[in-house]
């Protein structure tokens, strides 16, 4: 059944931008709260809306797309599935984004196949990945037949196997890449499968920045890194690896830089790399930036009064005494772990693990002695003889 809409032209109905994005974070999380932060965002499609709402807030950011999105060459290829689709009339059309449903659609219009596409997916039991695929579906006058709860491919191919797909012909409008395993499960059921790619990921251009980042990455110079897409990952690890960087990148991902992934589909190759990254709990790109801004402000923010005043830490710079330094990697690595427990006696042993370049005692005791001439007073960090070092408070 479809729906009356007051536009006539289907593709206008699915105009605009996506409408994701939470309401703004609450007024903890507004202002100059990212001050002192550095964050790396890989995204390549809406990257303008990560970045924009980091730096308002005052971050730092390196933009780096891992990969990004290429129209089909010439839409020749996408022109052609649709017919073949529009031939098939399938039962089942499983649908897993919204800006694919509506590049497909342009695309049809332009080719004069838009009155058609749109009776087949009508005439269709529809299942859409999520809620945005489901927005997509319903803006364009169509009804969905079920939603995957969890927003995953593998959960809409099981919804409709379990509705019966022997003998049926079922389309799947791919996102980015064809999932082989899961068009297979609806083969193996027998079901005929058509596919449609309005889009594919791709290599990006300037493949310079990736490699600064991957750099950066390496050498603990980012807070937190952003992915909104899984081949966004394995993107970024193919560009270290080029580097030779693979492994060091991957070990400052489970350990030193944070990652966050937009949802579960896109954690899973992080997860697979041994990498714990912040997920939301809504996956949209809304909660996305306050799950990092919730993270950072938490975790990267601290004042303490210490025997000579107050130490404010924000980020990357240390206030004291009305002055503002930045600190490079090692000695606010060094900070943190005396701030963790602000007055206690931490052991070289216990700091060593801070600094995975530093091999022995002496590279550390060189590292504290960066770190003591790097803040605004030498004595706010104090020597244990035979013991450590502790935070002077």
């Amino acid at each position: 059944m479809t729906r009356e809409h007051p536009r006539t032209a289907w593709s206008d109905q699915l105009a605009g931008p996506d409408r994701e994005l939470d309401g703004p974070p609450s007024s903890e999380l507004t202002g100059l709260v990212l001050s002192g932060f550095r964050i790396g965002v890989t995204s390549d499609r809406r990257s303008g809306d990560l970045i924009e709402a980091f730096v308002r807030r005052g971050a730092e950011v390196v933009h780096a797309p891992a990969v990004h999105i290429a129209p089909v060459e010439e839409d020749e290829i996408l022109i052609a599935d649709t017919r073949a689709i529009l031939a098939a009339r399938p039962e089942v059309v499983i649908v897993t984004t919204a800006y694919g449903l509506r590049r497909w659609v342009e695309c049809a219009e332009a080719a004069g196949l838009g009155p058609a596409l749109h009776a087949t997916l009508a005439a269709a039991r529809i299942i859409v990945r999520g809620p945005k695929a489901r927005g997509a579906v319903r803006a364009a006058g169509l009804d969905d037949d079920a939603v995957a709860a969890d927003e995953r491919t593998a959960s809409a191919i099981s919804i409709a196997l379990a509705g019966g797909v022997a003998g049926a012909t079922v389309a799947v409008q791919l996102h980015g890449h064809e999932d082989v395993e899961q068009l297979e499960r609806l083969r193996g059921a027998g079901a005929t499968v058509h596919t449609v790619a309005p889009y594919r990921w791709v290599r990006p251009t300037d493949e310079s920045r990736l490699g600064r980042l991957c750099a950066d990455i390496a050498a603990r110079e980012i807070d937190v890194v952003t992915f909104t897409s899984a081949p966004a990952v394995d993107g970024l690890v193919s560009a270290a690896a080029q580097l030779g960087l693979d492994g060091v990148v991957v070990e400052a991902l489970r350990r030193g830089v944070t990652a966050a992934a937009v949802g579960p589909v896109t954690a899973q190759p992080l997860l697979d790399l041994g990498v714990s990254p912040l997920v939301p709990e809504r996956f949209r790109m809304g909660a996305l930036i306050r799950v990092v801004i919730e993270h950072l402000t938490s975790n990267g923010v601290a004042e303490v009064q210490t025997a000579l005043g107050p130490l404010v830490v924000h980020g990357r710079t240390v206030t004291f005494g009305g002055e503002t330094v930045a600190l490079p990697r090692g000695p606010r690595a060094l900070l943190g772990a005396l701030l963790s427990e602000p007055g206690a006696v931490l052991s070289r042993e216990r700091l060593l693990d801070e600094l995975p370049e530093a091999g022995n005692e002496h590279a550390l005791d060189m590292a504290m002695s960066r770190l003591r001439a790097a803040l605004p007073e030498r004595d706010l960090v104090q020597t244990v003889v035979r013991r450590g070092y502790r935070l002077n408070v």
